[in-house]
């Protein structure tokens, strides 16, 4: 089972991208479906993620992003607005199952000023 992100780029300040993660292969008790970012120097935290239709978001980017999965294709996206130079960072997708955690191979978002 292989991960694929995308839809990362270079984006203005203010500006909005549209992340998707989509999964090869069969994935078994999906429970939770969400995205992480890394920043240069910065550990891996938590962006937003959704769990059996509840959405969790960091308060770092509530009101300007929304997850969104789709059960059926067993993708989750994630729409970015309004997005600030800190938000520059490689950005994984991961699938939560309940034998352990499926990694996209993460896809770089940069924000210029």
């Amino acid at each position: 089972v292989q991960l694929q992100a995308s839809g990362g780029g270079l984006a203005q300040a203010g500006g909005s991208l549209r992340l998707s993660c989509v999964a090869s292969g069969t994935i078994f008790s999906i429970n939770g479906m969400g995205w992480f970012r890394q920043a240069p120097g910065k550990q891996r935290e938590l962006v937003a993620i959704i769990r059996f239709e509840v959405s969790t978001y960091a308060d770092f980017v509530k009101g300007r992003f929304i997850i969104s999965r789709d059960n059926a294709k067993k993708t989750v996206s994630l729409q970015m607005n309004s997005l600030k130079p800190e938000d520059t960072a490689v950005y994984y997708c991961v699938y939560r199952t309940g034998h352990g955690d499926y990694w996209g191979q993460g896809t770089l978002v940069t924000v210029s000023s």
